[in-house]
């Protein structure tokens, strides 16, 4: 009995004897293994965040205008993944304001690539709500008008 191989049956064999051959076998971890979350971070970094924003941020007192537009921006940009009250796809927001700095709110807006590569915290957050913020290009002048509404919220959510 003569058994015919086409093309399309060898090519699935021939990958996976090419695959189970040759090659060192040693151990090596994986190219993506990433350092320490707080390896190489600066005492700032690790207050402030990692970011466009590099020094403190100092805050007056709130400027209701620029309250309303972080409000605005706020609705459309964030406000499907946060509540202040409740856990949701990302964390309660109450409180925020206490619990960050400034800087690291708004780093965070900015760059939360960034924060989640390298920031204890964020990483820590990450790994509770499995879900990461995506960029949303949000800009510093965004940033700073979302942070003046947050001043406006409660600052601490039912049940904690």
């Amino acid at each position: 009995m003569r058994i015919r191989l086409s093309t399309l049956t060898l090519i699935p064999a021939l990958a996976l004897l090419f695959a189970g051959c040759g090659g060192d076998k040693t151990e090596q971890a994986p190219a993506s293994a990433a350092p320490p979350a707080s390896e190489g971070l600066t005492a700032f970094q690790m207050e402030h965040g990692i970011g466009p924003v590099t020094e403190p941020v100092t805050l007056g007192p709130l400027d209701q205008a620029m309250a309303d537009e972080g409000a605005q921006i706020f609705q459309g940009k964030c406000s499907a993944c946060h509540k202040f009250e409740e856990r949701y796809v990302g964390p309660p927001l109450a409180g925020i304001t206490e619990r960050r700095s400034p800087a690291y709110i708004m780093n965070m807006l900015m760059n939360p690539d960034g924060m989640y590569a390298k920031h204890p915290e964020a990483r820590k957050l990450l790994a509770e709500y499995m879900t990461q913020m995506p960029n949303l290009g949000i800009t510093e002048d965004e940033a700073r008008k979302i942070l003046e509404y947050l001043r406006t919220q409660p600052t601490s959510a039912a049940g904690q």
